[in-house]
């Protein structure tokens, strides 16, 4: 019955928010936010934690409200994407010029492009600009519970012009598809910021340690794809976006490769993290 309730809310998010006007479904979820902060449940306590080990001990508790507020933006936006067409997707997403160029011409080369970002602003939108340049783009997602709220999103990214793998569950291995893929010249976008296999690779992060998802770095390595992690954040009214290349390095053994190629993805995401701490969403326990 909870699964059930659940799918219920998700989808009825789904068909009520995509049709209110926006500014009263930015001030429900602005409102919503602002509820969250004030009864400090759980994820709240959480992203608090987080937040100061990014910013230190000195943070202003503003900035968890502003946090939760990009949150909310984040899902706001999500239940109102299906409805928005190829303008509207690239009016609302822009990445910096110098970035925009190096993406264009690596996907033109036609030797895939690997993409890696960690939880910030909104992905589903840079997603769906990629897309809308006809640039194809596959991704893994996280299988969510209850599986009508999973199936409900793998429609909603395919309808954005993705192609989504499982996670885990799939007939093939997502590695051995992303492979193929990029031998094909597609784009791959991976989230990687948090590790979901519980044996991902130990680095650095903001002074502590965690554990990052390896499969960036092994595809990058195993197919020689250039590699960039991507910083995004909001403005007030769209999603920006720069990207940093990864270079992996050339000698050693692979395991201790896709370690160090991982660590400087980390570096390269904290980068961009420091930069706009309020919209990066990690909710959940990352440290070790």
């Amino acid at each position: 019955m909870k699964d059930r309730l659940i799918e219920l809310g998700y989808l009825a998010g789904w068909r009520v928010v995509r049709a209110l006007p926006l500014p009263v479904a930015r001030s429900l979820f602005r409102t919503a936010a602002d509820r969250a902060w004030k009864g400090d449940g759980p994820g709240t306590q959480r992203l608090r934690r987080n937040l100061r080990q990014v910013v230190g001990e000195d943070m202003p508790e503003t900035l968890v409200r502003d946090a939760l507020r990009s949150y909310a933006r984040y899902w706001m936006e999500a239940f109102r994407l299906p409805t928005q067409n190829r303008a509207q997707f690239l009016d609302g997403f822009f990445m910096v010029p110098e970035s925009y160029q190096k993406l264009k011409k690596a996907a033109a080369d036609g030797n895939g492009v690997i993409l890696a970002l960690p939880h910030v602003a909104n992905w589903d939108a840079a997603g769906a600009w990629v897309c809308s340049h006809d640039w194809p783009l596959i991704t893994v997602a996280e299988r969510l519970k209850p599986e009508g709220v999973a199936r409900a999103f793998l429609a909603y990214r395919e309808k954005l012009g993705m192609k989504v793998l499982p996670h885990t569950g799939g007939e093939r291995s997502p590695l051995e598809v992303l492979t193929e893929h990029l031998g094909k010249g597609w784009v791959v976008a991976l989230l990687g910021d948090r590790d979901l296999s519980r044996s991902g690779v130990e680095v650095e992060f903001f002074g502590g340690r965690t554990r990052m998802p390896g499969g960036p770095a092994l595809l990058a390595l195993r197919t020689g794809a250039p590699l960039f992690a991507v910083d995004c954040w909001y403005d007030e009214r769209r999603v920006m976006a720069r990207m940093r290349e990864i270079t992996p390095p050339a000698d050693g053994p692979l395991d201790e490769r896709i370690k160090r190629t991982t660590q400087q993805l980390a570096d390269a995401y904290a980068a961009g993290i420091a930069d706009h701490p309020q919209d990066w969403h990690m909710l959940q326990k990352l440290w070790l």
